[in-house]
């Protein structure tokens, strides 16, 4: 087997790239920043999509009146885990026979020690 000479061995020496210490360890902080912010952000967003689902299902029931509509969504809260908003936070608007229920509530979600991150949830859904 034939040996490169010294000068193509260089030049393939030069081109060679890798990853250091110092870029593993950086993108090894980075990965796990995102995931801690995942980890802290991911129960807000899933108690948000039970209670807009819990919305939905309320409004295919065809219900009109205000107290029970704040009745059903308590019931379906305590069942979802849904501690966030309650029936009594609910916007009922209702015009002829039609309703529409919303809700808007923040969370504050804490980072470290003097950061936070501040989420605006909002839904709405509207009988046919």
């Amino acid at each position: 087997m034939m040996s490169l000479p010294a000068s193509r061995r260089l030049a393939l020496r030069a081109r060679q790239r890798g990853l250091s210490l110092f870029g593993l360890l950086f993108i090894g902080a980075l990965i796990l920043m995102v995931v801690l912010l995942v980890m802290r952000v991911l129960p807000t967003v899933l108690e948000y999509q039970a209670a807009r689902k819990a919305l939905q299902q309320i409004v295919a029931t065809g219900e009109t009146s205000p107290a029970l509509i704040a009745q059903s969504f308590d019931r379906i809260a305590a069942i979802e885990d849904i501690s966030s908003i309650t029936g009594r936070d609910l916007k009922i608007v209702r015009i002829d026979n039609k309703v529409t229920i919303s809700f808007a509530y923040q969370k504050t979600v804490p980072l470290v020690s003097i950061a936070s991150l501040l989420l605006d949830y909002r839904a709405s859904a509207a009988s046919k």
